[in-house]
């Protein structure tokens, strides 16, 4: 996944949870053009940091797996 899909997923979270980019924006203490950059894929200079924030707010982490050599179920039905 790179930074444009995470701002996508980040976007579509939010927007099924009915939160506004302002709501986010003060609750956490990012400024909205900083969210605005990430949803919308552009380069952005966003820390892990304030990305965990984010998706903790909507309800969802961020985690690490070990690669395989073989697809997941999930990676195939991405495809």
């Amino acid at each position: 996944m790179d930074l444009k899909e995470l701002g996508l997923e980040i976007k579509k979270y939010r927007k099924e949870n009915f939160i506004s980019q302002s709501k986010i924006c003060d609750d956490l203490k990012i400024s909205r053009a900083t969210l605005s950059s990430l949803e919308n894929g552009r380069g952005v200079d966003v820390g892990i940091k304030k990305v965990m924030q984010i998706l903790d707010y909507l309800g969802y982490e961020f985690y690490i797996k070990q690669k395989s050599l073989f697809p997941t179920l999930e990676d195939l039905r991405n495809e």
